[in-house]
Protein backbone atom coordinates (compact mmCIF):
# COMPACT_ATOMS: atom_id res chain seq x y z
CA UNK A 1 0.00 0.00 0.00
CA UNK A 2 1.30 3.44 -0.93
CA UNK A 3 0.88 6.06 1.79
CA UNK A 4 0.09 9.51 0.33
CA UNK A 5 2.74 12.17 0.86
CA UNK A 6 5.63 9.71 1.32
CA UNK A 7 8.45 9.30 -1.19
CA UNK A 8 8.29 5.50 -1.45
CA UNK A 9 11.06 5.32 -4.04
CA UNK A 10 13.38 7.27 -1.71
CA UNK A 11 12.51 5.06 1.25
CA UNK A 12 13.02 1.94 -0.82
CA UNK A 13 16.34 3.27 -2.13
CA UNK A 14 17.65 4.13 1.33
CA UNK A 15 16.46 0.78 2.71
CA UNK A 16 18.16 -1.12 -0.13
CA UNK A 17 21.44 0.74 0.45
CA UNK A 18 21.25 0.19 4.24
CA UNK A 19 20.45 -3.50 3.74
CA UNK A 20 23.29 -3.95 1.25
CA UNK A 21 25.72 -2.30 3.67
CA UNK A 22 24.61 -4.51 6.57
CA UNK A 23 25.00 -7.67 4.48
CA UNK A 24 28.47 -6.60 3.36
CA UNK A 25 29.55 -5.74 6.92
CA UNK A 26 28.37 -9.17 8.12
CA UNK A 27 30.22 -10.89 5.27
CA UNK A 28 33.42 -8.94 6.05
CA UNK A 29 33.05 -9.97 9.71
CA UNK A 30 32.49 -13.73 9.26
CA UNK A 31 33.67 -14.90 5.83
CA UNK A 32 36.98 -16.72 5.53
CA UNK A 33 37.34 -14.81 2.23
CA UNK A 34 37.01 -11.40 3.89
CA UNK A 35 39.84 -8.95 3.19
CA UNK A 36 39.74 -7.97 6.88
CA UNK A 37 42.65 -9.75 8.61
CA UNK A 38 41.39 -12.79 10.53
CA UNK A 39 42.65 -11.45 13.88
CA UNK A 40 40.62 -8.22 13.39
CA UNK A 41 37.33 -9.84 12.38
CA UNK A 42 35.98 -10.54 15.90
CA UNK A 43 36.11 -6.81 16.73
CA UNK A 44 35.25 -5.54 13.25
CA UNK A 45 32.43 -3.05 13.72
CA UNK A 46 31.63 -2.50 10.05
CA UNK A 47 32.81 -0.28 7.25
CA UNK A 48 32.47 3.49 7.24
CA UNK A 49 29.96 5.04 4.87
CA UNK A 50 28.72 8.45 3.87
CA UNK A 51 25.04 9.12 4.50
CA UNK A 52 22.82 8.15 1.57
CA UNK A 53 22.47 11.07 -0.84
CA UNK A 54 19.59 10.63 -3.33
CA UNK A 55 21.10 13.47 -5.39
CA UNK A 56 24.06 11.23 -6.25
CA UNK A 57 21.91 8.64 -7.99
CA UNK A 58 21.39 9.04 -11.73
CA UNK A 59 18.76 6.81 -13.33
CA UNK A 60 17.94 5.96 -16.92
CA UNK A 61 21.37 6.59 -18.43
CA UNK A 62 22.24 5.27 -21.88
CA UNK A 63 25.74 4.32 -22.92
CA UNK A 64 27.44 6.94 -25.06
CA UNK A 65 30.47 6.44 -27.29
CA UNK A 66 33.93 5.79 -25.87
CA UNK A 67 36.28 8.79 -25.80
CA UNK A 68 37.77 9.85 -29.15
CA UNK A 69 41.02 8.08 -29.88
CA UNK A 70 40.59 5.54 -27.09
CA UNK A 71 41.13 1.92 -28.00
CA UNK A 72 38.36 -0.53 -27.22
CA UNK A 73 40.58 -2.94 -25.25
CA UNK A 74 43.57 -2.17 -23.06
CA UNK A 75 45.44 -3.42 -20.01
CA UNK A 76 44.23 -1.65 -16.89
CA UNK A 77 47.07 -1.33 -14.37
CA UNK A 78 46.62 -3.21 -11.10
CA UNK A 79 47.77 -2.45 -7.56
CA UNK A 80 50.41 -5.20 -7.70
CA UNK A 81 52.07 -3.73 -10.81
CA UNK A 82 50.37 -6.09 -13.25
CA UNK A 83 47.49 -5.46 -15.60
CA UNK A 84 44.14 -6.94 -16.56
CA UNK A 85 42.54 -6.79 -19.97
CA UNK A 86 39.38 -4.72 -20.03
CA UNK A 87 37.14 -3.50 -22.78
CA UNK A 88 35.71 0.00 -22.93
CA UNK A 89 31.95 -0.37 -23.41
CA UNK A 90 30.92 3.30 -23.49
CA UNK A 91 30.44 6.37 -21.36
CA UNK A 92 27.78 7.22 -18.82
CA UNK A 93 27.01 10.96 -18.76
CA UNK A 94 25.30 12.81 -15.91
CA UNK A 95 25.28 16.22 -14.22
CA UNK A 96 26.65 17.13 -10.79
CA UNK A 97 26.04 20.62 -9.48
CA UNK A 98 24.98 21.74 -12.94
CA UNK A 99 28.20 20.51 -14.58
CA UNK A 100 28.31 17.75 -17.20
CA UNK A 101 30.34 14.73 -16.16
CA UNK A 102 31.01 11.33 -17.73
CA UNK A 103 32.65 8.10 -16.65
CA UNK A 104 33.91 5.36 -18.93
CA UNK A 105 32.32 1.98 -18.30
CA UNK A 106 34.35 -1.19 -18.79
CA UNK A 107 33.67 -4.86 -19.21
CA UNK A 108 35.74 -6.76 -16.65
CA UNK A 109 34.34 -10.22 -16.20
CA UNK A 110 31.95 -12.55 -17.86
CA UNK A 111 28.47 -11.26 -17.00
CA UNK A 112 26.97 -9.89 -20.20
CA UNK A 113 25.83 -6.30 -19.86
CA UNK A 114 27.54 -5.77 -16.49
CA UNK A 115 29.57 -2.59 -16.25
CA UNK A 116 32.65 -1.98 -14.13
CA UNK A 117 33.12 1.72 -13.36
CA UNK A 118 36.15 2.66 -11.25
CA UNK A 119 36.49 6.35 -10.38
CA UNK A 120 38.53 8.86 -8.44
CA UNK A 121 37.10 12.09 -7.07
CA UNK A 122 38.14 14.97 -4.81
CA UNK A 123 37.73 12.76 -1.71
CA UNK A 124 40.22 10.15 -2.97
CA UNK A 125 43.31 9.79 -0.81
CA UNK A 126 41.80 11.86 2.01
CA UNK A 127 38.35 10.54 2.89
CA UNK A 128 38.28 7.58 0.49
CA UNK A 129 40.84 5.10 -0.81
CA UNK A 130 43.54 6.84 -2.83
CA UNK A 131 43.37 4.42 -5.78
CA UNK A 132 39.65 5.04 -6.20
CA UNK A 133 36.33 3.37 -5.63
CA UNK A 134 34.25 1.08 -7.80
CA UNK A 135 30.71 0.79 -9.07
CA UNK A 136 29.29 -2.45 -10.48
CA UNK A 137 26.28 -1.62 -12.62
CA UNK A 138 23.72 -4.01 -14.06
CA UNK A 139 21.47 -3.05 -16.97
CA UNK A 140 17.84 -2.23 -16.28
CA UNK A 141 15.07 -4.07 -18.17
CA UNK A 142 14.83 -1.21 -20.67
CA UNK A 143 18.58 -1.30 -21.43
CA UNK A 144 19.43 1.82 -19.42
CA UNK A 145 21.81 2.03 -16.48
CA UNK A 146 21.57 3.64 -13.04
CA UNK A 147 24.71 5.21 -11.62
CA UNK A 148 24.29 5.26 -7.84
CA UNK A 149 27.34 6.61 -6.07
CA UNK A 150 25.74 5.53 -2.76
CA UNK A 151 26.79 2.01 -3.80
CA UNK A 152 30.43 3.02 -4.41
CA UNK A 153 32.84 0.69 -2.68
CA UNK A 154 36.54 0.31 -2.00
CA UNK A 155 38.44 -2.53 -3.66
CA UNK A 156 39.75 -5.31 -1.40
CA UNK A 157 43.30 -3.95 -1.68
CA UNK A 158 42.13 -0.98 0.45
CA UNK A 159 41.85 -3.45 3.35
CA UNK A 160 44.59 -5.97 2.53
CA UNK A 161 47.54 -5.15 0.25
CA UNK A 162 47.96 -8.74 -0.96
CA UNK A 163 44.94 -8.34 -3.29
CA UNK A 164 45.42 -7.28 -6.90
CA UNK A 165 42.96 -4.52 -7.76
CA UNK A 166 42.47 -2.53 -10.96
CA UNK A 167 43.57 1.09 -10.55
CA UNK A 168 41.36 3.90 -11.81
CA UNK A 169 42.37 5.09 -15.29
CA UNK A 170 42.93 8.84 -15.76
CA UNK A 171 39.78 9.07 -17.91
CA UNK A 172 37.63 8.36 -14.82
CA UNK A 173 38.83 11.13 -12.54
CA UNK A 174 36.17 13.54 -11.35
CA UNK A 175 36.99 16.99 -9.95
CA UNK A 176 33.87 16.84 -7.75
CA UNK A 177 33.57 15.58 -4.19
CA UNK A 178 31.48 12.39 -4.33
CA UNK A 179 30.36 12.14 -0.71
CA UNK A 180 28.51 8.86 -1.10
CA UNK A 181 29.31 5.18 -0.64
CA UNK A 182 32.21 3.80 1.36
CA UNK A 183 34.73 6.07 3.02
CA UNK A 184 37.85 5.46 5.08
CA UNK A 185 37.31 4.73 8.76
CA UNK A 186 39.88 7.36 9.74
CA UNK A 187 38.52 10.07 7.42
CA UNK A 188 37.38 13.38 8.78
CA UNK A 189 34.25 14.11 6.79
CA UNK A 190 33.47 17.76 6.10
Amino acid sequence: MQVPGIDHEGIDHEWRIAHSRAVKDDWFRVSPYSPIPAHDRPTFGGLSYYAVDPGLRFDGLRLGPIPDGASTTFGIVTSDGGSRQVRRIGTLAFRIGGASRALVAYELGTRAGSLFVPFLDATSGVETYGAGRYLDIEPEEDGTYNVDFNAAYHPFCAYAPDYSCPLTPAENRLADRIEAGERLATAVVR
